[in-house]
């Protein structure tokens, strides 16, 4: 007897009497993908740029990205927006960045439409469309789309991944994380990571995990019913980790320096047949010095600050290779439709010598040659925060002019795969049609055989922005539908539109400078820029953007910059906003009034520092009310940030002891000079500034501090600076434990409390020393 359904919402369509013998049942239709649905695989990387791949001529090996360009098609026309959570939100919506409110990062947001880090519920997610059709839905490994002071315990968990139609989720919700001690959610709440560093634990390795239980436990009960997984490694975005062994298989690879790289990169995309015959590599960047110009020491620490790059891209490219062929073995690869991309160009946010710990550049502390190359055999490993110098994001970038952040084809350019053999007739083809990542979303539709839906939970749905690239799956000389596209990211512009590319800088000092991301304009100052700075390149014939034509082409500026305008306006990217620390201090609505007094608890989830306290620059003092049993305890009281720059109040062999560490350069640590007795307590540690913080120096307020146990001094040490404007990226704030990297080298982390905590009490008072322009250089790089 089969069983009789009708679609939920409309009419009942079985039968009701008086009793069940004179009634027939029917039910609500579950929900059911269309038979032999494909599955849905997005994988997103993070700054990786055109020429890094092997499979687009670059010098590291990545045979598994390869494999699927030489089983499916391999674009080389792809855009992105420049920045991460811009690009991700046009990835999932199929709307421009503006359009999704994703101007830049939530934390730089303003209070305009194109601006305010909000994505509308009216630009519904691939994955809510997909989860009302009978799909499976995983968001795996960076988020990033959620507005900074939204991503504590105190939510609202709205616009989390599964607020925006993810079945399940694991990763990391911020712009990046430590890749051995990352900051984990698993689904709407935190956890900690499963391994320690010692145990051979690594990000890459545990997001492939996950990713392979989401899928196997779906289909090992529904084995028929498709799955879309969202799928965003930290890799490549700094902290570059990975450990030793991948790092050394590139030993002495790289001596030859970026410029000789950036020429082998441009001969292989060449004989690759990835660029158009005649284009030109683009002339030596002013900001990147000559590689002859170095010391033989910065050249060492330069070439081993790449290795570890190169090696970190290998080890994601073999893990993501587990995940392959898993979907391989489970009889799944053939009809999963992959997309592969990253979300920008490579990034320069190492400066020019590259850094061992990137909390350095953000505190203003200058990077120190001898303690960088003391650095050089630990650098990839859970000690150090490296990003190598932007010499090699130039490189990375091949054949193309700048990097991330800047709408040159070096920040927008990037690589894209697709796969997907049941769909796909060609094999290892190239495609040149024009595209941007607003274009997934219909492309996958299109190929699903499915409509944008007109309402997602009853909200009136707006139009997709983006255009299908189904017809050039099987169609290398298809005409490219995406004829025009519009470029903003913080004051930089540019528009591609029939061949055509129109580029204009923002003036002022580069993010990478130190200096402020641009400056404020007047009207009169706009009118100018729009009058001298454009450029413009015949991208159809000068692919790589080496010549300016805007003085033989007058008319098709003036055209190209008006259709500018007239893009900026129809998709919310007015008022054009370049500015730098003014952007970041924008007062927007809070979550929670400011206090001075903050009373945290143990057994809670860590922290974010976006909502937590700041002790920097201010009296302070730090009260835990505790319970000491017999015997005495150990373990962490509270700490905050990692072993980049943090503090820490902990208990050790029956003694109190207060740690800072400064930047991961030095530690200044006091002891109690008697121990901890039993019984009910209260441990405060208070700092009372003695000076002026000097905060461009790298220097933040001198102080003392000073231990009491019931009221009691017991202690006191002489900070002569503390940490300027930033703890470490390495954990937020968490009471019991320490959470992330540990602050300390006086323990390993997670060194639990073995008494018990009532509360931690943090009072700030006074005036507080603020640097916006230095918290948006923090913000902008952890994208």
């Amino acid at each position: 007897m089969s069983i009789k359904e009708y679609k939920p919402g409309t009419t009942f369509h079985g039968v009701i009497g008086r009793t069940v013998e004179e009634s027939s049942p029917a039910w609500p239709r579950p929900l059911r993908a269309r038979p032999g649905s494909p599955n849905v695989l997005f994988i997103v990387l993070d700054d990786t740029g055109f020429g890094q791949l092997s499979c687009y001529g670059g010098l590291c090996n990545t045979p598994h990205f390869d494999r699927l360009a030489e089983n499916g098609l391999l674009y080389t026309n792809m855009h992105t927006t420049a920045l991460c959570s811009p690009t991700r939100a046009c990835i999932l919506t199929g709307r421009n960045h503006h359009s999704n409110h994703m101007a830049g990062i939530t934390e730089i947001s303003t209070g305009y439409p194109g601006y305010d880090g909000l994505i509308p519920f009216e630009n519904g997610f691939l994955s809510e469309i997909l989860q009302q059709r009978g799909y499976s839905t995983f968001a795996i490994g960076k988020w990033h789309l959620t507005p900074a002071e939204q991503t504590s315990a105190a939510g609202p968990y709205e616009r989390w991944p599964l607020g925006r139609g993810f079945d399940r989720y694991y990763g990391f919700l911020g712009g990046d994380t430590h890749q051995y001690y990352p900051d984990l959610a698993y689904d709407n709440h935190r956890v900690d990571p499963p391994r320690t560093p010692e145990q051979g634990y690594h990000l890459t390795e545990d997001l492939v995990d996950k990713a392979i239980q989401f899928i196997s436990a779906s289909k090992e009960v529904a084995p028929d019913k498709p799955f879309f997984m969202y799928f965003c490694t930290g890799a490549m975005h700094a902290p570059h980790h990975v450990p030793r062994e991948w790092a050394d298989k590139y030993k002495g690879r790289f001596d030859m320096g970026w410029d000789k790289a950036r020429e082998l990169i441009y001969k292989s995309q060449l004989e690759l047949g990835l660029l158009p015959p005649g284009t030109q590599l683009t002339p030596m960047d002013p900001d990147v010095p000559r590689w002859d110009s170095l010391s033989e020491d910065e050249k060492r620490l330069s070439a081993r600050m790449m290795e570890v790059f190169a090696g970190f891209l290998e080890h994601t490219d073999h893990h993501v290779g587990r995940l392959l062929e898993r979907l391989e073995r489970m009889g799944e690869l053939e009809n999963t439709l992959i997309m592969l991309i990253s979300d920008n160009g490579a990034s320069p946010e190492g400066g020019r010598v590259g850094s061992v710990n990137e909390n350095k550049f953000f505190n203003f502390v200058p990077e120190s040659l001898e303690e960088n190359l003391a650095a050089l055999d630990e650098l990839g490993g859970p000690k150090y925060f490296n990003h190598y110098p932007w010499g090699w994001a130039w490189a990375g970038n091949t054949p193309f002019r700048r990097w991330k952040r800047e709408t040159y084809r070096g920040g927008t350019s990037d690589p894209f795969i697709v796969h997907w053999p049941q769909g796909i007739q060609a094999k290892g083809e190239i495609r040149t049609q024009y595209a941007h990542a607003i274009d997934m979303v219909p492309t996958v539709l299109e190929a699903l055989g499915l409509e944008p839906p007109e309402r997602i939970r009853g909200v009136t749905q707006s139009p997709i922005e983006g255009v299908s690239l189904l017809c050039t799956f099987n169609d290398a000389g298809a005409t490219s539908r995406h004829t025009t596209q519009y470029f903003e990211m913080l004051g930089h512009r540019a528009l591609y539109h029939e061949g055509w590319r129109a580029v204009c800088a923002w003036p002022g000092p580069s993010f990478v400078e130190g200096g402020p991301f641009g400056q404020r304009l007047t009207k009169e100052d706009l009118l100018r820029l729009d009058k001298e700075g454009w450029q413009l390149f015949h991208v159809a014939e000068d692919f790589s953007e080496c010549q300016d034509v805007a003085e033989q082409h007058r008319d098709i500026l003036i055209a190209m910059i008006t259709r500018w305008y007239v893009e900026a306006g129809r998709y919310n990217v007015l008022p054009l906003d370049g500015r730098g620390q003014e952007r970041f201090g924008e007062e927007r609505p809070r979550l929670t009034r400011e206090r001075t007094r903050y009373v945290y608890y143990p057994d809670t989830d860590m922290v974010p520092s976006t909502v937590g306290v700041n002790v920097l620059n201010r009296p302070h003092s730090i009260t835990a009310r505790v319970e000491i049993p017999k015997g005495g305890v150990e373990g962490v009281l509270v700490a905050q940030g990692g072993n980049d720059g943090g503090y820490c109040l902990y208990m050790k062999e029956g003694k109190l002891h207060y740690v800072h560490n400064y930047v991961g350069t030095g530690l200044f640590h006091v002891e109690s000079q008697e121990e901890v007795p039993e019984g009910l307590l209260e441990l405060r540690y208070e700092f009372e500034p003695t000076g002026r913080a000097e905060v461009k120096a790298g220097r933040g307020t001198p102080g003392r501090g000073r231990l009491f146990i019931q009221g009691r001094q017991v202690g006191e040490v002489e900070l002569p600076f503390t940490t300027p404007l930033m703890m470490g990226l390495g954990g937020g704030l968490s009471v019991g434990r320490d959470n992330g990297s540990p602050v300390s080298p006086d323990y390993q982390m997670p060194f639990s409390f073995t008494g018990r905590i009532l509360e931690v009490v943090i009072d700030v008072r006074g005036e507080r020393v603020e640097d916006r322009e230095s918290a948006e250089r923090e913000a902008l790089a952890r994208q």
